[in-house]
């Protein structure tokens, strides 16, 4: 207990007992004091130091963390010992729902009460509330329900009803009562009831009921539950199982017996002397029938998974038992089963630079042959065996003299089966390293590879059998600043000499104005060029500085300044790129030219690609981009073009854009081919727009354009499109509409699509959103063809709400989903209108809800309260009348 604000502490003895008299300040303020991460509120504390009593004196509130309830009452006595409170004229305010007790005792997982009265529409401020409970006695079970004995229902506080007994749901909403009631082919009437309950305070369950009216047998039950720390040891479990009734068959057979699903877990926690952290363990077992055809492999099967983790100073211990039980399996079972498997990792061994790590992994598995072991094979497509594997690291690193390295490694895998076969994978190498200089480097490595045996498993099969022995050389060097140039070249000593990989060499020049990347790969037992490739860039790219003096020391020569090429045109950059590979030839040389302004964002470049396998000119191109030169709010243009020829195809491509004070844009974009077929009457497409920058509030845009045709120098199919967005806070309006225009191969001027969307909401009682799309289309050639307009609306909605003050009681919705289509101007399979309108009462504690579907000719009504979902009152269609809350033939639906 710690005490946060008081005024006075007072210690006294009565009859062998300490009092503590805490008291508030003279201004009366309270006393808070805080129990763990409860709040205490009172005027005045008597502390009892011997019985561990809080008694608050006067009007006071006692705050419970855990189950986020309020107890205001007088003279409240808290038993810290039990975690007990007793008091008389007590209120509780627990979530949504207010109680009132002549006399509340509260207990660890329990709050009773007598002579009580509670109601859920305390929340909602009106007097009187519109419907509450009077019981003799109450019991609430915090996040779970509460249960009233003797009860009367109240309307308006007047009693109405009398009820034996009450049961609230105060859990969470994956928690409410469920129930649902059906009727169809084959099972008849169908019944689905999930009903919470809990035990104790550490355990919550469902209850889950099923009934089928045809099927045999009829009933179905199965529980969900989750327990926290229901035994020491244990963590949490988590339980499902069903035993439900087969279903009908595909051919319509009805099946006897049950499809059982289960679905266990545990985890928890075992304390172990001398362990560096508990024993965890976690254990699950699965079964799934439900909804599995009688051939499914899987059907009957039940799988169990365990593992448990210990972890000492010396060493870490892992055990694991995977398994199934039911029906031999007839499939390969690719995840292995571990029939046990036992895992024993010591801790890294490390004495200056040599360390090692070793593992061992024993046990017996089921799993998939491996299709590449005979003898595995012949046992089926699975088999069973023992196996024993161990794994170790050993790595040494030493300079043995200055500016060297060494370093030694040995990595190996054994795995050891109970048929007799084993695998090996072993790598074993050496490397030294050699500083020079500080930038450069010679490293020769050597390595030792070995991968053999034939597992009888699949999951654990090697990829092959391999013995390499490769040793290599590599250099890296600085020979002169802003230069790297570097080598490698490997051979392996079981590889025969033509199959050798080849040298590789680097060289990279970063000096202005030189920007070089080339590589070479050169196989000497061969004597063939493997691959090569360049690329080269001349220019100052904006880097080019002064060069510094150097200073000269007194009594010494004057030293040079380092060697600066001056680029003759700062403006002017140069590329070149290029390649050839051995199985491919020469790769396409292109050349670039950009010449960029004094300001950067102003550029312009050509290029030119050149197919050297040909030979001749595949590609040329243009690109260029550009600002004023003044302040950009005076004279803000901005604009950039690209233009590529294809001479192969050839193809011409290209875009351009001008933008205006960052706002306005003129593009144009182009795609067609220069040589077309006699019969091809397109030869690609071609577009002018205009309009706002993306990214605004309000933005459009305007385009023409559509497939072109070279040939006869016109469009075939031209179309204007506009677009119109406006957004603002609480408004949205979006419009499209597209426009044939008459082009060479198209007559008409039409609209051919529409597209309208909105959300607009009128202030806190009106909203409107919807969109509808119109739609034009012609069968037939011209001038005969024939029109099909299409309106679609996806949906259209309204809604209203009813009340004063800043709540409103009601809402009134309405919602059109429709299609509409005309042939030729004549409306097809015409319909009036078909909305949905729906009516919601909202009294805070409960609502009335209404529905009337015109399109499926559907009245609906549903009530709804606090802690449970909407409860259908009546559905009355063409199907006729049906009361779901009406058991067997008291309900209309089910005759």
């Amino acid at each position: 207990m710690r005490i946060v604000q008081a005024q006075t502490l007072e210690l006294r003895r009565l009859d062998d007992q300490e009092i503590v008299i805490i008291t508030g300040g003279a201004g009366g303020g309270p006393v808070e004091l805080r129990v763990d991460d409860d709040v205490v509120r009172a005027t005045r504390v008597e502390y009892n130091r011997t019985r561990r009593t809080l008694t608050l004196i006067g009007a006071a509130t006692y705050h419970t963390a855990r189950d986020n309830q309020n107890l205001q009452g007088e003279n409240l006595v808290v038993d810290l010992a039990g975690e007990q409170l007793t008091g008389e004229d007590v209120l509780i305010s627990d979530g949504d729902i207010e109680i009132r007790g002549q006399e509340v005792e509260r207990i660890p997982g329990q709050l009773r009460a007598t002579g009580g009265y509670f109601t859920p529409c305390a929340k909602c401020g009106r007097t009187p509330n519109d419907y509450a409970f009077r019981a003799e006695r109450l019991i609430v079970y915090p996040g779970d329900r509460l249960v009233a004995y003797r009860a009367q229902l109240l309307l308006a506080d007047f009693p109405v009803l009398y009820l034996p007994v009450v049961v609230i749901p105060l859990n969470d909403p994956e928690r409410q009562p469920r129930l649902a009631v059906g009727r169809g082919d084959p099972d008849g009437v169908t019944v689905e009831a999930d009903l919470p309950f809990s035990i104790g305070a550490n355990t919550l369950g469902t209850s889950l009921i099923r009934y089928y009216e045809n099927r045999d047998p009829s009933i179905g039950l199965g529980v969900a539950l989750r327990s926290y720390a229901p035994l020491p040891f244990v963590d949490r479990v988590n339980l499902y199982t069903l035993a439900n009734p087969k279903p009908f068959a595909a051919d319509g057979t009805r099946q006897v017996g049950y499809d059982v699903d289960l679905d266990f877990s545990a985890r928890g926690r075992v304390p172990l002397a001398l362990a560096v952290r508990d024993l965890d363990y976690t254990l699950n077992v699965v079964r799934r029938d439900i909804g599995r055809t009688e051939t499914d492999p899987e059907r009957g099967v039940t799988r169990v998974n365990f593992t448990a983790n210990v972890e000492y100073p010396s060493f870490a211990a892992q055990f694991n038992y995977v398994d199934r039980f039911g029906p031999e399996p007839t499939t390969a079972l690719t995840t292995p089963l571990k029939q046990p498997e036992v895992v024993l990792d010591p801790k890294p061994y490390t004495r200056g630079n040599l360390s090692a790590d070793t593992k061992f992994t024993a046990g017996r598995y089921t799993g998939q042959s491996n299709p590449l072991s005979r003898s595995a094979t012949a046992q089926g497509i699975n088999i069973s065996t023992t196996r024993l594997e161990e794994q170790h690291s050993v790595n040494y690193s030493v300079q043995p003299w200055k500016n060297a390295d060494l370093t030694l490694r040995n990595t190996f895998t054994g795995r050891y089966y109970g048929t007799g076969a084993r695998t090996v994978q072993l790598d074993a190498g050496a490397q030294l390293t050699q500083r020079f200089n500080v930038t450069n480097t010679v490293t020769a490595r050597y390595n030792y590879i070995r991968i053999e045996g034939t597992s009888p498993f699949a999951f654990d099969a090697l990829s092959g059998r391999r013995l390499s022995a490769p040793l290599s050389v590599d250099l890296y060097t600085v020979p002169v600043p802003d230069v790297i140039f570097g080598a490698s070249y490997t051979r392996d000593l079981f590889l025969p000499w033509n199959q050798q990989a080849p040298a590789t060499f680097r060289l990279n020049v970063n000096r202005l104005p030189v920007l070089l990347a080339y590589n070479l790969a050169h196989n000497f037992a061969t004597g063939e060029l493997e691959s090569t490739n360049f690329n080269l860039t001349l220019g100052d790219r904006g880097l080019s500085r002064p060069v510094s003096p150097v200073p000269v020391r007194p009594g010494q020569p004057p030293v040079p300044a380092p060697f600066r090429a001056t680029w003759p045109a700062p403006n002017l950059t140069l590329t070149a790129s290029g390649g050839y590979t051995r199985t491919g030839g020469y790769q396409p040389f292109t050349v670039r030219a950009t010449v960029t302004g004094d300001n950067r964002a102003n550029s312009f470049s050509v290029y030119a690609t050149h197919d050297i396998q040909t030979p001749r000119l595949s590609a040329v191109g243009a690109e260029f981009s550009g600002v004023t030169r003044q302040d950009t709010v005076l004279n803000p243009i901005s604009f950039t073009g690209r233009e590529n020829l294809n001479l192969l195809t050839p193809r011409v491509t290209g875009a351009y854009s001008l933008t205006w004070r960052g706002a306005y844009t003129l593009s144009t974009a182009h795609d067609l081919a220069l040589e077309q077929a006699e019969n091809v009457k397109e030869s690609g497409t071609m577009t002018f727009s205009v309009g706002t920058a993306s990214g605004r509030a309000t933005s459009w845009q305007l385009t023409y354009g559509g497939p072109y045709d070279v040939r006869r120098a016109g469009f075939t199919r031209p179309s204007v499109t506009g677009t119109l967005t406006a957004t603002r806070p609480g408004q949205r309006l979006g419009l499209s509409a597209v426009v044939n225009t008459p082009g060479l191969d198209q007559q008409r001027s039409e609209l051919v699509r529409a597209d309208v969307s909105a959300d607009w909401q009128f202030g806190t009682r009106v909203a409107l959103a919807g969109r509808a799309v119109y739609t034009r289309s012609r069968t037939g050639t011209y001038p005969d063809d024939v029109p099909t307009d299409t309106l679609i609306l996806d949906p259209i909605q309204v809604g209203l709400a009813i009340g004063r003050g800043p709540k409103p009681g009601a809402y009134l919705t309405g919602s059109l989903r429709q299609t509409f289509t005309w042939k030729d101007g004549e409306r097809q399979n015409p319909a009036p209108l078909a909305p949905v309108i729906g009516l919601t009462i909202d009294r805070c504690c409960w609502a009335l809800q209404a529905e009337i579907d015109m399109s499926l000719r559907r009245y609906r009504l549903g009530i709804s309260l606090p802690g449970s979902t909407s409860y259908p009152l009546f559905d009355y269609g063409t199907g006729g009348l049906n009361v779901p809350l009406l058991p067997g033939a008291l309900n209309p639906g089910n005759r």
